[in-house]
């Protein structure tokens, strides 16, 4: 299970304990999302979520203080996921080195295809960083294959053509089962993780049953938006994590 959480959401002490607190209730993976103005691949609920982040003041800088501060008690593995314009604007060079020196261990740029990514790819490469592409419903066999071939750490499948968001069990199912089995016969290097539209345990065991993992991030931001700031509203957070990966125990 790999969980996706906007960095400085829903305010910038809380990301770290949320990390630290994921790790304990079952997740496998994080995902710590890069805040940005122009969010080009995420639906309302992360976009509400960056935007948050942003006011609260988020940097580019206190993202890695935040991974450099998991490191002293969680070995959990961190995949910043973001755009490119904030770093070109950090310098990608330098981005790569402070990820990889802060503790991170992969990335995922959206809005950086494969035949266009070899400015990061190769910055990412020399640091020791993993690079995570993306498929889709609408992505080719052949085009499949190079994802497979250029990334490192698992493939993100994209089990809906659209932005991100929680959707109904029965559009997931729909739409991954046929797509998933191709995605198997054209990836074989790489794992397959699902994201998009996963919101509650079955539709997660209905997903790990054909891939290797599942990704849930709009389900996450939400349950924590409709629980902060209550005093007890990581109790709940954690709660919801802890069921999405074991059901009710």
């Amino acid at each position: 299970m790999s969980l996706f959480i906007t960095a400085g959401y829903p305010d910038l002490d809380s990301t770290v304990d949320l990390i630290l607190g994921f790790d304990k209730n079952g997740a496998d993976i994080i995902e710590l999302g890069m805040p940005f103005s122009d969010p080009l691949a995420d639906g309302p609920t992360i976009q509400y979520s960056s935007n948050v982040a942003i006011s609260n003041g988020i940097t580019m800088k206190r993202i890695f203080e935040i991974v450099r501060e998991v490191r002293k008690t969680s070995e959990i593995p961190i995949i910043l996921m973001g755009y490119i314009n904030p770093i070109y604007k950090y310098g990608v060079n330098s981005f790569c080195n402070d990820a990889i020196e802060s503790g991170v261990d992969g990335l995922i740029i959206p809005d950086t295809p494969p035949e266009e990514s070899s400015i990061i790819a190769v910055e990412a490469k020399k640091a020791g960083l993993e690079m995570i592409y993306l498929v889709a419903p609408n992505t080719s066999d052949r085009r499949m294959q190079l994802v497979d071939d250029l990334s490192s750490g698992f493939v993100y499948c994209v089990s809906v053509t659209g932005v991100t968001g929680a959707r109904s069990g029965d559009e997931v199912a729909h739409s991954v089962g046929k797509f998933i089995e191709r995605v198997k016969t054209n990836v074989t290097k790489n794992p397959i993780l699902v994201g998009f539209g996963i919101k509650n345990h079955e539709d997660a065991k209905r997903i790990a049953q054909k891939a290797d993992g599942y990704i849930v991030g709009s389900a996450l931001i939400e349950t924590i938006r409709n629980h902060y700031p209550n005093k007890d509203w990581k109790v709940h957070v954690f709660n919801f994590v802890k069921k999405l990966k074991f059901g009710n125990l």
